[in-house]
């Protein structure tokens, strides 16, 4: 398959203009391939050639103004269109499309719960070929009039309203202008929630076996759906641009949510069967306000290209989370973000592979795709709130409603939007652009503190980097009451970095805190005497933002080398027991046991480590027992499990059905403690089988590949390797929970062999499968407990010599950069 290159796009766009696509899809022929009928109506603005893309099972037929196009001349996804002359044009497509298992294009699913099928698009980048002809770029936008054939008993959901006309055909109202890779269709036998707001449809869809659980949630989500629609609707002068707006919690989905216009589509995971925190609710609601942004960010003004891709994804996730906060009960989301998103951002933009924000160039598709990452995510939108704080959020939001009327249904540039805002704003947007958009890496923020006269204290910091920052800066004293142990704020303290000139701060605190409130996007260290009172002090601190800016620091600190693991493990093991709030201690477990005990520490110190932090997790229980905090209980519980390293205690807990004192054990935590059990050999195929039968879901299904591949045995394990690698009939999640299981630290000795085979099997699956199948490769089948000098050494010949496919090569290059900084913490020294 060619990928388009941006110089084809611009040749592209310049000879057409693209006015109306009438699409028939038929979805009762099979369940292989559908039938995929394309009129493009287009204009030429003067003669040439040029082509369209479609990815076919079989190309039917193609004529081009009544002519007959020779099916032959399709050439990989490039169909030719030779000899245009300037004027208008007719294009018809008929071909077969292949459904897919790998959450690209047409997806199709069966629910082992009841049988039923459900198929639904996705279409991003350029997965539209695999479901109808198009001139597949972003800013060929284009009205789109779909028409589909659904098995009886369907519904058929689309970007616009979708009518019944009987026989099982559904007609959906033509949208406003979109680009090609927002079009969608979700078919199938959908429960549905159906309510109307300031006169528009909303729809809430899951498949039917979900069904209960989404009525339990309906009210909630869309009362969350109410209020950001109304949030925007005040911040924005331009009135949300479609005819309804559906949510569709559809099976198997690659990503967190698809922002379609009229027809949001999420992975149905958000449709919880099982316990969940307050913390992952709030999260849900985050993915919900981050999909509404982009209905006026993307899909209303939709960037060029994609070396705007933050046009997009920085702005709904600045927007989802700050929404959020305004609007709804989740008021403290800006703590979730630092410590369990920016996390990504940092991590992502210390690696070889990063890239600036808003890049100069994106020479391709391929290439773009590589940027959906945690820079155009979290530090995007960390830049973004960064110049909120610096510009004010008046002229932001008018500089924002700038952009909308000069854009609306149209596409625009970073420069487009640069001149939007400089319109409404005496301040130097553009410099501030190429300081923030157009470099890379993390600036970090060191204090020093000087003493001054009559036992007061100046203040400066220095900087490695080259951004401008407005800051916060904490000064902290201890709280001489009864009580001891707490920190007060004596006063925040705003910077503007660089500085000249030391600050005068007064007496010395017990705590100086760089980028309180985390406004800025920077790595900050402490100076000795805060570090001091950090270390026995830190859960003293007054507000949970404050507390996630140490402990972000804490953890970069570890990940550079200045930190002793040890050291990190024994912090948390003081004072995350005394932690209230549940981002923070999801946030701090999750990097203790994925990072320090599988691979910053040895495997002779782990042992100690995973004691530690059950230590920590029985605590967390034991200050839960009295009921009131359900939230709390669960993350120490679900971390129990995971840590544990002998298996009486939670194999009795499978046997009993419940944990002591609560909860009891729902589908999500019965398969996590059969899946701890596989890797520690104290469990069996019998019993595995036995809770598949008790959990016949597709949930289901993935925890039995995660616990067969997680078994003690090498009959097991070569099982899960074939599975994976031989053969292409996983599914992306099959394939991901088989992954999951495979490799344990654990099991190190008996999965050596593997390690090697790795790269050359990754590499041909990866070429087989496409890029999803890749990217879960390159993130879930990667030995990233294996950190020694071979692996790393293998996997750098692989990207030297193997030619891995871009999806794969950008998640090598990113594993074995942390496999090298693991091997970097494990020797003590700094990075």
């Amino acid at each position: 398959m060619s990928v388009l290159t941006r110089d084809e796009a611009q040749t592209r766009a310049g000879l057409l203009d693209v006015h109306r696509y009438t699409i028939e899809l038929d979805l009762t022929t099979g369940n292989e391939t559908f039938d995929s009928r394309t009129l493009i109506r287009f204009s030429a603005r003067a003669d040439g050639d040029t082509f369209v893309e479609v990815r076919p099972a079989e190309l039917r037929s193609a004529t081009l103004d009544g002519q007959p196009l020779d099916p032959e001349a399709l050439d990989g996804n490039r169909l030719p269109l030779k000899n245009l002359t300037a004027g208008e044009h007719e294009l018809r497509v008929h071909a077969h499309m292949r459904y897919s298992r790998t959450g690209e294009g047409m997806h199709r699913f069966t629910d082992p719960t009841d049988g039923e099928t459900y198929v639904y698009t996705q279409l991003f980048m350029e997965d539209v070929q695999r479901v109808f002809a198009a001139f597949d770029q972003p800013d060929l936008k284009a009205v789109f009039e779909l028409s589909v054939k659904a098995p009886q008993g369907w519904t058929v959901l689309a970007n616009g309203i979708t009518e019944h006309t009987g026989d099982g055909l559904w007609k959906a109202a033509a949208t406003p202008l979109i680009s090609t890779y927002l079009v969608a269709v979700a078919a199938g036998p959908w429960h549905s929630v159906r309510t109307e707001h300031r006169g528009l449809p909303f729809g809430l869809h899951c498949r039917r076996s979900l069904a209960p659980y989404l009525d339990t949630d309906a009210d909630e989500l869309l009362d969350i759906t109410r209020a950001c629609f109304d949030r925007y609707h005040e911040k924005f002068d331009e009135p949300y641009p479609f005819d309804s707006y559906d949510q569709a919690f559809v099976p198997e989905f690659n990503a967190g949510a698809m922002e379609n216009p009229g027809l949001v589509t999420f992975r149905d995971e958000f449709v919880y069967r099982s316990a969940v925190t307050d913390t992952e609710r709030q999260t849900r609601a985050m993915v919900i306000a981050h999909e509404m942004a982009h209905m006026w960010f993307g899909d209303l003004v939709t960037l060029k290209w994609w070396d705007d891709i933050w046009l997009n994804e920085s702005f709904a996730e600045y927007m989802g989370y700050q929404t959020l906060t305004e609007a709804t009960r989740f008021t403290d989301t800006w703590t979730d973000f630092g410590v369990n998103r920016k996390t990504w951002g940092y991590d992502a933009d210390q690696r070889p592979t990063t890239h600036p924000v808003a890049p100069e160039a994106v020479d391709d598709t391929a290439s773009a795709l590589l940027n959906f990452d945690g820079i155009s995510y979290a530090k995007g939108a960390s830049a973004l709130r960064q110049l909120v704080a610096w510009l004010g959020d008046k002229d932001f939001l008018a500089g924002i409603n700038t952009h909308f009327a000069r854009h609306r249904f149209a596409n625009a540039t970073l420069a487009d939007f640069i001149d939007s805002l400089a319109g409404a704003t005496e301040r130097d947007v553009h410099a501030w652009a190429d300081a923030w958009l157009r470099t890379t890496g993390v600036d970090t923020l060191t204090p020093r503190i000087a003493p001054g006269e009559n036992g007061t204290c100046a203040l400066t910091v220095d900087r490695t980097g080259s951004r401008p920052h407005r800051i916060a800066v904490g000064l902290y004293d201890r709280d001489l009451g009864d009580d001891g142990g707490h920190l007060v704020l004596r006063e925040r303290l705003h910077l503007d970095l660089p500085r000249t000139g030391a600050q005068p701060i007064g007496k010395r605190p017990a705590l100086l805190l760089l980028n309180d409130g985390d406004l800025s996007y920077a790595k900050v260290r402490f100076d000795p005497e805060s570090f001091e009172t950090i270390r026995k002090d830190l859960s003293g601190l007054p507000e949970p933002l404050t507390r996630a800016v140490v402990w972000n620091a804490l953890r970069d600190a570890v990940r550079d080398g200045e930190l002793a693991p040890a050291a990190y493990l024994e912090t948390a093991r003081t004072h995350l027991p005394l932690e209230t709030d549940l981002a923070i201690v999801q946030g701090v477990l999750a990097f203790a046991s994925t990072y320090i005990t599988d691979r910053y520490i040895t495997p002779e110190e782990r042992p100690t480590a995973l004691a530690t932090l059950s230590e920590l997790c029985r605590d967390l229980i034991r200050r839960t027992e009295d009921g009131d905090n359900p939230g709390l209980r669960l993350i120490a519980v679900r971390h129990r499990i995971d840590v544990t390293a002998h298996p009486d205690t939670i194999a009795a807990w499978l046997t009993d059905g419940t944990v002591p004192g609560g909860p009891e054990l729902d589908p999500e935590l019965r398969w996590r403690v059969l899946g701890r059990l596989a890797v520690l050999g104290a469990t069996d195929e019998a019993a595995i089988a036995a809770e598949l039968e008790r959990d016949p879901s597709a949930t289901g299904l993935e925890g039995a590949a995660r616990c067969r591949a997680a078994l003690p045995d090498p009959e097991a394990k070569a099982r899960a390797w074939q599975e994976m690698f031989a053969s292409d009939h996983l599914s992306n999640y099959l394939f991901t929970a088989t992954a999951q299981g495979f490799w344990q630290p654990e099991q190190a000795d008996l999965v050596r062999a593997y390690v090697p085979r790795y790269y050359t099997d990754a590499v041909d699956v990866a070429d087989r499968r496409g890029p999803a199948i890749a990217e879960a490769a390159g993130r879930w089948a990667f030995p990233a407990h294996a950190v020694d000098p071979e692996t790393l050494r293998l996997g750098e010949e692989c990207l030297r010599d193997a030619a891995p496919i871009p999806a794969l090569r950008r998640k090598l290059a990113d594993q074995l950069d942390d496999l090298a900084r693991a091997l970097r913490v494990r020797q003590g020294k700094e990075v």
